[in-house]
């Protein structure tokens, strides 16, 4: 299956993409099957070959959500933006000292209460 998708290219913490028409499942670095264009997001700067567009989603390629968002900005397609799902990264519960729940001591220090013994003199 075909697919819309942006391709990334340019330098570490300079994005640069490439719209191009690949196969749904392809790697990031596979050859495209066609280029339609590009996107700087750093300029905001979207330059497309709108005829080529419109002709890859006539034969049946489907844009990814965020593609096809450009796509909607750029004014090449009608129709609403897709909301684009980002992963979020879960933090571990972490107690804070205003909490009203205790915190369990180390089982060193446990330890530690344990076996203190008074140490005999010896005479």
């Amino acid at each position: 299956m075909l697919a819309i998708k942006l391709q990334r290219i340019g330098k570490k913490h300079q994005p640069f993409y490439r719209l191009v028409v690949a196969e749904k499942k392809s790697k990031m670095i596979a050859p495209p099957v066609e280029d339609l264009g590009s996107y700087n997001p750093a300029t905001k700067k979207t330059t497309l070959n709108s005829e080529r567009v419109k002709y890859w989603l006539g034969v049946g390629a489907r844009p990814t959500a965020t593609s096809h968002n450009l796509l909607v900005t750029a004014g090449v397609i009608e129709g609403k933006k897709i909301a684009v799902k980002m992963k979020v990264a879960v933090k571990a519960d972490v107690p804070t000292v205003a909490s009203e729940t205790p915190v369990a001591e180390t089982p060193v220090e446990e330890a530690a209460k344990t076996e203190e013994k008074p140490v005999e003199a010896a005479a």
